[in-house]
């Protein structure tokens, strides 16, 4: 399985508003699920329910969208993996933003969802190249750290490290470790610590 991610394309769809903390993402009352399965149904219900169909999750000319395209500190409050899989099963690819708190910016990672930063004004212009014409073409390239919208194109960011792990499709680490299984038994047999079984 090629686990590279080179660049995203498909439709954005705007979510205006700083400080969305992961419980307004999926609220508490999801964490009981067992599985992730069905969490998309769940991304964002109590904001959605409160605009009465009004909320671009609920929006027709954002169905099928992959790319969503966020404010400030986006993902805040509690640690919850739930927040990045609600969104990935509603079908969100990669997230736009002007920065994202930490923990879900690496729980996106770990699931192989790039989170890319721009200043407040990209992101701004983003939104509303989006919200006018919700058919547009929207490309990340994650080589060239730049993002286009038909014939806008401007410069996001993501730090070396992450991106590199992108690229080199060695994000996931638990599809590395089954595909070097070998090599981690071969590893775990010299040291003297480990009791393998094989």
């Amino acid at each position: 399985m090629d686990s590279k991610v080179k660049t995203i394309s498909g439709r954005g769809i705007p979510l205006v508003g700083n400080d969305i903390d992961t419980d307004r993402i999926i609220p508490a009352r999801y964490l009981k699920a067992i599985t992730f399965d069905g969490l998309g149904e769940g991304a964002f219900i109590d904001d959605r329910k409160a605009l009465n169909g009004e909320h671009p999750f609920d929006q027709p000319q954002y169905q099928e969208a992959n790319i969503l395209i966020v404010n400030r500190n986006f993902g805040c409050g509690s640690s919850r993996e739930h927040a990045p899989q609600a969104i990935a099963k509603w079908g969100i690819q990669a997230l736009i933003g002007e920065s994202f708190a930490e923990i879900f910016f690496g729980n996106c990672v770990a699931m192989g969802i790039p989170c890319l930063t721009g200043d407040a004004a990209t992101v701004k212009q983003l939104q509303s190249l989006v919200a006018a014409n919700p058919q547009a073409n929207v490309t990340i390239n994650l080589e060239t750290l730049q993002v286009q919208v038909d014939n806008y194109t401007a410069a996001v960011t993501m730090n070396e490290g992450t991106r590199s792990t992108f690229i080199a499709g060695t994000w996931d680490a638990c599809g590395q470790l089954v595909a070097n299984a070998d090599q981690v038994r071969a590893t775990a047999a010299k040291l003297p610590y480990v009791c393998w079984a094989s």
